[in-house]
C-alpha cells in the first residue's frame, strides 16, 4: 500500500501522524511511505530521519495526496485540503465531524473512506487512540489555567499551586473521563480545591477511588442546579465531557459565567465537539484566549499540539497497530476483521456510517 504522511495544516499543529520507527516498520512490511517535506520538523523529527528508513520525501501536498492510497494525519482536514481528496482514498485521523457539518459535507462529496481516531472503540467502550490525547488535554488544561490566572495575563491574580496562608484556588471540572481525571489529579497535586461533576455515578466513584479519596476532592452529580452553584464560586472551570463522535450539550449557561468572579478562567477542552459552555467559541494556539463576561476563555481545539514531541510519541504508540492493520490487510479486510476499527469508520464512499455522528448532524 502507498501511505501518505502530509504536513499538518491546522494553526500551530506541529504533530505528525507516524514517527520514523513506525515508517520503518511499514516499509519492512512491503509498503511505500511518502512523507511531505518538513512534516515532522515541528515534532523534532528532521527530514533525513524519514529518508534513512526508506521513506520518499515529497515536496508538494498535491503530489502526495494524488499518489497515496492511505493518508495518515493527526487533525481533521481543513476545507481547502478536501480539494486534494479523490475517490478510493482512505484517511485515518481525528475528525470530530459531529461538530463540523461543512467538513462532513466535503468528505461525503469527495467519496473517500474516512476513519476517525476518536471513534475507534473497544468492546468495553474505551477509546484507545483518543485516550492518551485526552490525558494530555486534561493536564494541559490545568497548565493553561495556571498561566491565565496570573495578573499580567488579565487573570484574578491567584496562584493555582497552594501556598501557606492563602486560600486554595477552586477548580471545577465537568466530566470524570480520562481528561477530567488527569486534570483533577494535576490540580490536586498542585494544592487546588477540586470539584468534579459528572452524570456517571460509577465514573465519579472510580475517579475518587483512583485519587485515593483526596481530602481536597469533591464529587457531585452534574445537575444544572449543582453546576450553577459550584461555577459561581470557581476560579477555574474545565469542560472535559465527551460524546462519542457527536456534539456535547451546553452545561454552563451565560448567566452562570456572569456569576463568576472577574478574571476567572474557563478552559473548554471539549470545544472540538462544540463546547460545553454557552460562551465558548473556538480559538487557536496562535490566539488562544478571549474575555467574555469578564472571564478569560481558552477554547483551543488541538491542545496537545502545544507539546508536539510528547503528543506525537503518545499518539503513534496507539495508532500504529491500526495503521499496520489497514496497510497489511487492506482497508476492506481490516474493517471486517477488527470491530474497534470498524466503529471508527465515519464516512464511506459518499455515505455517513457512524450512528453518533449521523445523529449529531441530524442525518440519522
Amino acid at each position: 500500500m502507498i501511505i501518505g504522511l502530509p504536513k499538518e495544516t491546522k494553526d500551530q499543529e506541529l504533530r505528525v501522524g507516524i514517527t520514523p520507527d513506525g515508517v520503518e516498520t511499514l516499509i519492512k512490511n512491503g509498503h511505500r511511505v511518502l512523507v511531505e517535506q518538513n512534516a515532522g520538523v515541528g515534532s523534532g523529527i528532521p527530514n533525513d530521519s524519514y529518508e534513512k528508513v526508506g521513506a520518499e520525501l515529497i515536496q508538494k501536498p498535491e503530489a502526495l495526496f494524488s499518489a497515496s492510497e492511505l493518508i495518515v494525519k493527526v487533525k481533521e482536514f481543513q476545507l481547502y485540503e478536501c480539494e486534494l481528496l479523490h475517490p478510493g482514498l482512505t484517511s485515518f485521523s481525528f475528525l470530530s465531524l459531529g461538530a463540523s457539518p461543512k467538513l462532513a459535507e466535503a468528505l461525503l462529496k469527495s467519496r473517500i473512506t474516512a476513519i476517525a481516531y476518536e471513534t475507534v472503540e473497544m468492546a468495553d467502550g474505551s477509546l484507545p487512540i483518543l485516550k492518551p490525547m485526552s490525558a494530555l488535554t486534561g493536564r494541559l488544561a490545568v497548565d493553561a489555567a495556571t498561566h491565565y490566572l496570573k495578573g499580567p495575563q488579565g487573570g484574578s491574580g491567584k496562584l493555582l499551586s497552594s501556598v501557606s496562608g492563602a486560600d486554595s484556588v477552586k477548580v471545577v471540572i465537568l466530566g470524570a473521563g480520562t481528561a477530567g481525571f488527569h486534570a483533577a489529579e494535576l490540580a490536586l497535586n498542585m494544592g487546588a480545591q477540586v470539584t468534579v461533576l459528572s452524570r456517571g455515578k460509577q465514573r465519579l466513584g472510580q475517579l475518587q477511588e483512583s485519587l485515593n479519596n483526596h481530602p481536597k476532592l469533591k464529587i457531585a452529580n452534574s445537575s444544572s442546579k449543582q453546576i450553577g452553584e459550584v461555577v459561581e464560586l470557581a476560579d477555574v472551570v474545565i469542560g472535559a465531557i465527551r460524546d462519542a463522535g457527536g456534539s456535547v450539550p451546553k452545561l454552563v449557561s451565560r448567566s452562570m459565567v456572569q456569576s463568576m468572579q472577574k478574571g476567572s478562567v474557563i478552559i473548554d477542552a471539549c470545544i472540538d465537539q462544540g463546547g460545553c459552555i454557552e460562551t465558548s467559541r473556538e480559538t487557536t494556539l496562535s490566539d488562544p484566549v478571549y474575555v467574555e463576561e469578564g472571564v478569560i476563555h481558552y477554547c483551543v481545539r488541538n491542545m496537545p499540539g502545544a507539546v508536539p514531541r510528547t503528543a506525537t510519541e503518545a499518539l503513534v504508540n496507539v495508532s500504529l497497530p491500526y495503521i499496520k492493520l489497514l496497510a497489511d490487510k487492506g482497508v476492506k479486510d481490516a474493517l471486517a476483521t477488527d470491530t474497534s476499527l470498524s466503529i471508527g469508520l465515519n464516512v464511506d464512499n459518499g455515505r455517513l456510517v457512524n450512528p453518533s455522528v449521523s445523529k449529531a448532524l441530524g442525518m440519522s
